[in-house]
């Protein structure tokens, strides 16, 4: 900490981000631990969050992110769409596809950015906002296959790929999609939609790049 630093919003803040890293909550102890400080001062911390409703406690008493953070949530958006549109473009018009950057919102997957190339004749129209299922499609099967297969953010042979689908969400259209990694508290993939039978060999590690592009962009 440096003098310009205030020692209780840190704490605050690493105790929203230790809730948001577990599925099942916290109890003030194991928070206590976590932190290295008594539990009197992760009270006082907790109570402040709930007041903002940020953070919320269960019967059990365990701490759980709340619901105020949505709020903050639909900020971010703008955010990262601006961070990730100058690989998009490149993505787009390189491949003479549609690109889009999608991030999961509760169970379903959100297109937060598009980009349409420039040149071609024809391409498929996919729009920001546009909603689909995690399990159908090119870009949330590629988030799917990063949850099944965490992986730290100096990614190795064994890290997710790319994925491919064909008229799952379009008839006649094709997705290649990878997912974002190694990026704290954004889950997303970067993809493309193109109207063919079949996605041209090298467009998955095209996407793969791109994917690696935006997730080094929002670090």
């Amino acid at each position: 900490m440096t003098a310009e630093t205030s020692q209780t919003l840190d704490r605050g803040l690493r105790v929203l981000k230790l809730l948001a890293d577990t599925d099942h909550g916290l109890t003030v102890t194991e928070l206590s631990h976590k932190l290295g400080v008594n539990r009197t001062v992760v009270y006082r911390l907790l109570a402040t969050l709930e007041q903002h409703a940020l953070v919320r406690r269960d019967l059990g008493g365990r701490a759980r992110v709340g619901l105020g953070v949505l709020g903050l949530g639909r900020q971010v958006h703008p955010l990262v769409r601006e961070a990730a549109m100058p690989a998009l473009r490149a993505l787009a018009e390189d491949i003479g596809a549609t690109a889009h950057l999608t991030l999961v919102d509760g169970t379903e997957a959100l297109a937060v950015a598009v980009v349409e190339p420039t040149w071609t004749d024809y391409h498929v129209a996919y729009r920001a906002g546009f909603r689909h299922p995690l399990e159908r499609g090119a870009a949330g099967k590629a988030i799917l296959s990063a949850r099944r297969q965490p992986q730290p953010a100096d990614e190795d042979e064994n890290a997710p790929g790319y994925t491919l689908t064909h008229g799952e969400l379009e008839a006649g259209a094709c997705g290649a999609a990878a997912p974002l990694l190694g990026v704290t508290g954004v889950e997303g993939s970067v993809g493309v939609v193109m109207l063919a039978d079949v996605v041209p060999e090298r467009v998955g590690e095209r996407v793969m790049h791109a994917a690696r592009e935006v997730a080094e962009a929002l670090r």
